[in-house]
């Protein structure tokens, strides 16, 4: 079974919806997935310990300390453990809590201790769900990199209609096990990844560079690695370091460098996805020193860099699969189009800097993906982990097709 031996933590917080999570529990153990249940003190007023523990068939913890003996619940322990931490029913004031990081119950110090991704369920009336404070800490639990299971709409315990009913267990149950089917999609395929600028210098303390962070790039590589991939990722200068075990990052910090790296890294790999923002053009002749301020206007002269992707296109191998990026600002698609033929590639993403909050040096990002067959898919702006996601799951319906 996909569930046989996973480690899944159920953190339930004081929302009437917790009386749907015993059926949870109950479909992830019948999956013969190994279930720990923690509680706040509120929720066992809701559902009571003595039924979560029979269905999971481990204690329930509610208490930093177990009753008796003052023996300690290790927090630290439980988000090492786990392989998945799913918080359902998450209340508003939890939701606060998990944000500012107010440690003030076991469920809580469990969030803060995952090493694991970790979904959350709200569940509330519709004016508390709806209120600018709760959407807010919904909107940075994401960008930390959890994953909102969204509450659906419908008849509500004060009578009321709306949004902030608890997703159905049943769906959970599916979403937990597409995850897990995820998470093995890229099992013992080598993945490259490019991210970040490159810097061409112009003397030994200026250089030509653009505005790129990398992010696009890590999360990419992040995103390959928690599918089960074996990631190189060749990183122009960045501040960012992934610190995934089955990443191996290279760091350069000129196109040539980029260039080696890649042609040495690409024949071994599966998947090439080409998301740095290689410049260009380089200085043809550098200077040794540092170039002295006068009074004197200065010429610079360019000679353009060697084209990484139209080279991996060239010798791409049967069955490898390339991926380029294109940064445009009109003509988009036609622009990009071109680019992909010319190149020989599989699929391109599609950026335009017309995007408020798209593109460099943000958290987010808005793309379409082309792919060779000429079919588009057009995303709307979100986080650009969600956005990584995105192209890998496009990646693996060009593999499919092509089996």
């Amino acid at each position: 079974m996909l569930l046989s031996g996973k480690k899944i933590v159920i953190g339930i917080t004081g929302s009437i919806a917790a009386y749907k999570i015993p059926y949870l529990i109950r479909m992830l153990v019948r999956d013969e997935a190994e279930v720990r249940i923690i509680m706040t003190p509120v929720s066992t007023d809701f559902v009571t310990p003595l039924t979560l523990a029979t269905l999971s068939r481990n204690p329930v913890i509610i208490e930093p300390f177990k009753p008796g003996n003052g023996e300690w619940n290790n927090h630290v322990e439980l988000g090492s453990w786990a392989d998945l931490m799913v918080f359902a029913p998450v209340t508003a004031n939890t939701l606060g809590k998990m944000v500012n990081g107010i440690a003030d119950n076991f469920v809580v110090t469990a969030y803060l201790s995952a090493k694991c991704p970790v979904f959350i369920a709200p569940a509330m009336d519709l004016d508390m769900y709806n209120h600018p404070s709760t959407q807010k800490n919904i909107e940075v639990l994401k960008s930390f990199g959890n994953t909102i299971i969204e509450p659906q709409v419908g008849e509500l315990a004060s009578g009321l209609s709306g949004p902030g009913r608890l997703e159905e267990p049943e769906n959970i149950h599916e979403m937990i096990k597409q995850y897990f089917a995820k998470q093995q999609s890229l099992l013992k395929k080598k993945v490259l990844v490019t991210a970040g600028p490159t810097f061409e210098p112009i003397d030994p303390v200026r250089f030509i560079g653009n505005y790129s962070s990398g992010r696009m790039g890590f999360d990419l590589a992040h995103e390959a690695a928690l599918r089960g991939a074996d990631v190189t990722l060749v990183s122009g200068p960045s501040s960012l370091k992934e610190k995934h075990p089955s990443v191996h990052q290279i760091d350069v910090n000129t196109s040539d460098e980029m260039y080696k790296a890649c042609l040495k890294a690409a024949s071994q790999a599966d998947i090439i996805i080409m998301a740095a923002a290689v410049a260009d053009y380089s200085v043809k002749h550098p200077s040794a020193s540092k170039i002295k301020k006068d009074d004197q206007p200065r010429v610079i002269e360019l000679t353009p860099t060697k084209d990484i992707l139209r080279e991996l296109g060239k010798h791409k191998k049967k069955n490898q699969v390339l991926v380029g990026f294109a940064l445009e600002t009109e003509n988009e698609i036609k622009n990009a189009r071109k680019k992909l033929q010319e190149k020989n590639l599989d699929l391109i993403v599609l950026n335009s800097l017309k995007d408020i909050g798209a593109g460099f040096g943000t958290l987010t990002n808005k793309i379409s993906i082309i792919f060779r067959d000429g079919k588009v898919i057009n995303g709307v702006l979100k986080d650009k982990k969600e956005v990584a996601a995105d192209i890998l799951d496009s990646v693996m319906l060009r593999i499919s097709s092509t089996a």
